[in-house]
């Protein structure tokens, strides 16, 4: 197969998710896949780890199964066309950027009852008592976390593992987001879903911060804030972006989060004041930057992974 499949595969998605976004239809495989996972949970659920596991193995699994058969078209236009439509399908970041700037619009015309409505398009946070100050807070924080899951995570696994990454990464993702919080139901069976998410972002969520140091308008002030705070955040990962745009915009991020009637007191992260409703369009230029980065990153990385498999000869065996 020749090397340019990922690759152009990669690009082409990207330019389909500038183009078509992220069409919230019954229809798009995200929301299949989701249907499909609560499915296997109705089957599976008890109160314990252990079946969290199998229920994690059971929807990554067969994502990434799929991804694999998917991959096998004999064709390079076809495997091209596989992988750029996979592409498409796990991306989120037109959306994201577009739900950011739907925020910044309402709330530029103070107009806080859109503003809450909005919000769960971007966060899980309780918006009902949420002021502009709140509202532009939860909006910052929100776009540099899900640049990261949105945007370069997804790009970073489809160019080291192709149509599988691809697929098995937006599976690990989508469950952790339906399953991998606090709550009574699924404190024990969701613990798996969210370490996979860990791990599964790990990388990506550092490479984010340090393409929003690059791309940023601030470069030392973001690398400072990163390497000070990016590990107070709760989460291994989300801290790492968010303390890279807070340097980046000049703002100081944290505070206190509702998350339906669950309270949560997050350490502070960068330095300067709150973000204001201004800071929103800053953070959406921010996200779409890194977005564009990470795009060209993972084009690149894949033609020289491929490069590199290509060149490299298949050991002999002994006589």
């Amino acid at each position: 197969m020749p090397i340019w499949c990922n690759p152009l595969g990669l690009a082409l998605g990207v330019a389909l998710d500038q183009l078509l976004a992220d069409p919230r239809s019954p229809a798009h495989p995200v929301a299949l896949f989701g249907r499909a996972a609560e499915k296997v949970e109705s089957s599976l659920y008890a109160d314990k780890r252990s079946r969290g596991v199998v229920h994690v193995a059971i929807c990554v699994g067969g994502a990434g199964v799929l991804g694999v058969l998917a991959q096998r078209v004999p064709s390079p236009a076809a495997r091209t066309i596989v992988t750029a439509v996979a592409t498409w399908a796990v991306l989120g970041g037109t959306t994201l950027a577009r739900e950011g700037a739907h925020m910044a619009d309402a709330l530029e015309r103070d107009d806080l009852t859109s503003a809450r409505a909005r919000l769960p398009h971007l966060c899980g946070r309780d918006p009902s008592r949420l002021e502009a100050a709140e509202l532009s807070r939860a909006t910052v924080e929100s776009l540099a976390e899900n640049t990261s899951d949105a945007v370069v995570a997804p790009l970073f696994w489809g160019a080291v593992a192709g149509v599988p990454g691809l697929l098995a990464y937006r599976a690990i993702n989508t469950l952790d987001a339906m399953i991998g919080h606090h709550s009574p139901r699924y404190e024990r069976f969701g613990w798996a879903a969210a370490r996979l998410d860990d791990v599964a972002n790990y990388v990506p969520a550092r490479v984010t911060g340090l393409l929003a140091v690059l791309t940023g308008p601030n470069p030392r002030r973001s690398l400072a804030v990163l390497a000070r705070d990016g590990h107070r955040h709760p989460s291994p990962n989300a801290g790492r972006c968010e303390a890279a745009f807070a340097g980046a915009l000049g703002v100081t991020l944290g505070g206190t989060n509702v998350y339906g009637g669950r309270t949560e007191h997050r350490p502070t992260i960068g330095d300067g004041p709150k973000p204001e409703v201004g800071d929103i369009r800053r953070a959406v230029r921010l996200t779409r930057a890194v977005s564009l980065a990470a795009a060209g990153a993972a084009v690149l990385t894949a033609w020289a992974l491929r490069r590199h498999a290509r060149g490299t000869p298949a050991p002999r065996l002994p006589h």
